[in-house]
């Protein structure tokens, strides 16, 4: 479903959106169904004239049933449930892959920071590029990141990569991600971070190969 309102550009966005339509679709099983026996009780058991109102004790097997067999149901989704979010909390948070390139990411207010090996493909040398607010990366090469905070709580949000994940000052938090379409897309700060929190946006730049070795021999000046 998500991937009808935002553009998948990332190796594991689609077991986040197969989470999601998992949920979806299960929770949204069971409402109607929900409301399906509610509607049907309200119009199958109405005030009748000269029909006086049964007791209901509740204690006969046949009554229980209503629910000990949804009851039932609705535990085996929840295993169902379970099963697919620890396989994507897998993929996303545990089976890091070797990366290609590594990256770092620097939360402040309000602005991102982004430091990237140069030539010699090692952070913290002479040749590193920082940009602010702008992030070129290469498609189909996995990156990893070093995700840190200046000040206060930040959350580096790529809504089209399907990633989140909060920068906590104080703290080096690792994590990856792999480009899979070429193009501009959305960085955004997902936690309340001050007044400038709203205005506190950037870009992530994929390129092909040839357009990111061109970028990285001259990268853009109001970006460095």
């Amino acid at each position: 479903m998500i991937e009808h309102l935002i553009q998948n550009a990332s190796s594991f966005g689609r077991d986040v959106d197969f989470l999601f339509s998992l949920i979806t679709y299960t929770v949204g099983f069971w409402f109607l169904v929900a409301q399906g026996v509610i509607f049907y009780s309200l119009f199958r058991f109405r005030r009748r004239q000269g029909v006086r109102a049964s007791y209901i004790t509740g204690n006969e097997k046949r009554q229980k049933r209503w629910i000990s067999v949804p009851h039932f149901l609705v535990i085996l989704c929840d295993v169902v449930l379970i099963v697919g979010t620890m396989k994507v909390w897998a993929t996303v948070k545990i089976d890091i892959p070797e990366p290609d390139k590594e990256i770092r990411i620097i939360a402040q207010q309000w602005a991102w920071i982004f430091v990237q090996p140069g030539p010699d493909g090692k952070l913290d040398t002479d040749d590193d590029i920082k940009t602010v607010d702008h992030l070129h990366v290469e498609v189909d090469k996995t990156y990893r990141f070093q995700l840190q905070s200046r000040d206060v709580l930040h959350s580096f949000s790529v809504p089209s990569f399907r990633l989140k994940q909060d920068a906590i000052p104080g703290r080096t938090i690792t994590g990856w991600f792999r480009p899979t379409a070429v193009g501009t897309f959305d960085i955004q700060c997902a936690e309340m971070c001050g007044i400038g929190h709203g205005v506190m946006a950037a870009r992530i730049h994929i390129e092909s190969a040839a357009e990111h070795e061109k970028w990285m021999k001259n990268p853009t000046p109001d970006e460095g």
